[in-house]
């Protein structure tokens, strides 16, 4: 290969790269699968890794005050996954029915998707954040926490589950610009909250001229101001903005028969995310009964194994997104092959990820937090569920297919037998029965994910997601 042709190739990817986080293309039901592929995951990849370069920023600097401090966050975030299924359920179904109706080329109907699922967001995180406020102190003792725990880290729990509006309507947001073919702009909501998280996360915890310092809890007041102006540059876009979907106050308008029609959709996704996301609660409960500084390596732990599922999920709702474009525009096949595709280049990318976590799990544990009970649980976690990663990828991007086409059920049933009748009885009898203690619950999770692979890519070859209304 000579020079001439590596630098034309390199140009080439460079312009492709420019294209897709600038969001000049948005035609993803005709011309090369693969162009399309990279032009939908490239911002998404990049909307997922700014979220998992702040986990692990964020776990750095909390990490500096206290084990209590770490383990506060893993108990409080195993609640707000709760939080997060609700979302990410509202989410997929925004995907989804906006991806159909651009599809069809449906701009208005793809408009009056986007305005009940923001409506439905909103009062869903009203409620919750009123009850995890008050009820802030409560959450962390049912979790298993001890009460220097609680009285260091409730604020944190009470910021968090206070503020969830942020999180509910930045994930829902972004989605309805995924689904629309707007992946850029999603990325660039996510770079914002992001970026300002960091910069302002070392003021809050420490400290800064006039700012005191509030400790883990600044980690939440941070978290709350970075999502919260991300989520009014998103209102800005949608409002103002140069995306497909520009709403004016005319469209804010309920529409029960297309609030009901996304709900529908919606339960399949909450139930599916809401057995995934408690079967971690349940684990995370579990792994408090062998101490904070067990439960701070498994936390450490997972939020590095989340730097590289994130940029994993990018390529995954990818996928999706492709799957209900191309259902909309009546190309099942087209869509199927996306989905092979894109597994293909994910299960690349968490092969070699893998190899990387085997060989040095301990020393990228060790980064956070050098006390060698937390290194040594830490490592050990990272090392078994990299042994799973290349499952994983196939598991995430079939399941997400299903999630794009609109049948959310079949995944819910999946997870419910791969977390709930596997993944919890063999952590518990694995933990706690055989001895093994906090290697059971590693490899429960690890097995469990294999199982959901396997099952997915059965179900999903006999093809019945391509007939789905939505």
């Amino acid at each position: 290969m000579t020079t001439d042709h590596i630098n034309f190739t390199f140009k080439k990817l460079f312009n492709y790269f420019w294209i897709a986080i600038t969001g000049k293309e948005s035609e993803f039901t005709s011309g090369s699968i693969r162009r399309a592929i990279f032009m939908l995951s490239i911002p998404m990849i990049l909307e997922m890794l700014m979220e998992s370069i702040f986990a692990l920023v964020d776990i750095a600097y909390v990490s500096q005050v206290s084990v209590n401090a770490v383990a506060t966050i893993g108990l409080t975030e195993s609640v707000v996954t709760l939080i997060y299924a609700v979302a990410i359920g509202l989410s997929m179904a925004a995907t989804a029915v906006v991806s159909r109706r651009i599809g069809e080329k449906d701009i208005q109907g793809a408009k009056e998707s986007a305005v009940q699922a923001i409506a439905l967001g909103i009062l869903v995180s009203l409620i919750v954040g009123v009850f995890g406020f008050i009820y802030a102190k409560e959450i962390l003792s049912i979790m298993g926490a001890e009460p220097d725990l609680i009285s260091e880290g409730y604020g944190y729990t009470q910021l968090l589950l206070g503020g969830n509006s942020t999180i509910m309507l930045l994930f829902l947001i972004n989605a309805i610009f995924r689904g629309a073919g707007d992946a850029s702009i999603a990325m660039w909501a996510l770079v914002l909250s992001n970026g300002l998280n960091i910069i302002l996360d070392p003021l809050f915890i420490f400290g800064w001229g006039p700012i005191p310092e509030y400790g883990v809890m600044g980690a939440a007041i941070a978290t709350n101001i970075g999502r919260g102006t991300a989520v009014l540059f998103q209102l800005g876009i949608l409002f103002f903005g140069w995306g497909r979907i520009k709403l004016a106050f005319t469209d804010l308008i309920l529409n029960t028969k297309v609030m009901f029609n996304l709900i529908r959709v919606s339960l399949g996704g909450i139930a599916q995310f809401l057995i995934g996301t408690s079967s971690w609660v349940f684990l995370m409960r579990m792994m408090s009964e062998f101490g904070s500084e067990v439960l701070a390596g498994y936390t450490i732990a997972i939020r590095v194994m989340l730097f590289t599922l994130m940029p994993s999920w990018g390529m995954s709702n990818a996928a999706a997104t492709l799957v209900g474009q191309n259902l909309g525009a009546n190309k099942p096949e087209r869509a199927e092959t996306s989905v092979w595709k894109t597994g293909k280049y994910n299960a690349y990318f968490m092969g070699l990820v893998s190899v990387i976590y085997l060989l040095y799990a301990k020393n990228i544990v060790g980064w956070f937090n050098a006390t060698p009970a937390v290194v040594e649980s830490g490592g050990l976690c990272l090392q078994i569920i990299a042994a799973g990663y290349i499952f994983y990828a196939y598991g995430m991007v079939v399941t997400q297919a299903f999630n794009g086409s609109g049948d959310t059920g079949t995944p819910t049933r999946i997870n419910l037998i791969a977390f709930w009748a596997f993944q919890l009885p063999f952590a518990y009898l694995a933990a706690f029965y055989f001895k093994l203690g906090a290697m059971g619950v590693f490899m429960a999770i690890t097995l469990a994910e294999v199982l959901l692979a396997i099952i997915s890519i059965v179900l999903f070859k006999k093809g019945k997601w391509k007939s789905f209304q939505v």
